[in-house]
């Protein structure tokens, strides 16, 4: 496997990813920020934040295969949210908790970063996401 997530000792554990990935692979895979659109554009779940996280994880999904790659060859996540305050934690979690239903999902290092407003109204929650693969 070319990824290898790690906590260092010492450091802070947090459920939803890891401190730190090392890659070995050398072939790299950069996604295009992927939003909770379905295959004709439409948005899904207008109005939900886990919805939408969910829907990331299913077009991620499809991207990386496209790529030939699976989520075990992730190396992070940048997320980017709409008026992102700390009470929406719960909302993306279970999202994400979806997604694990759906997908075997590692824990690679992850950013969320707060944004005012995304490509359009009504996306709350987008995903830059790059992997290595051997």
């Amino acid at each position: 496997m070319a990824v290898s997530l790690i906590n260092p000792d010492g450091h802070v554990q947090v459920p939803l990813y890891h401190h730190v990935a090392v890659a070995t692979g050398s072939k790299q895979i950069h996604l295009a920020g992927q939003v909770a659109w379905d295959g004709d554009g439409n948005l899904v779940a207008p109005g939900d934040l886990a919805g939408q996280v969910t829907q990331v994880y299913r077009n991620v999904a499809r991207s990386l295969a496209a790529a030939g790659a699976t989520f075990h060859d992730v190396v992070r996540f940048t997320w980017y949210a709409v008026d992102w305050e700390k009470s929406k934690m719960e909302a993306f979690t279970a999202g994400v908790e979806q997604a694990g239903r759906e997908f075997d999902l590692p824990t690679p290092p992850l950013a969320l970063i707060g944004v005012t407003i995304l490509y359009e109204p009504g996306i709350l929650i987008e995903a830059e996401v790059t992997a290595v693969v051997d």
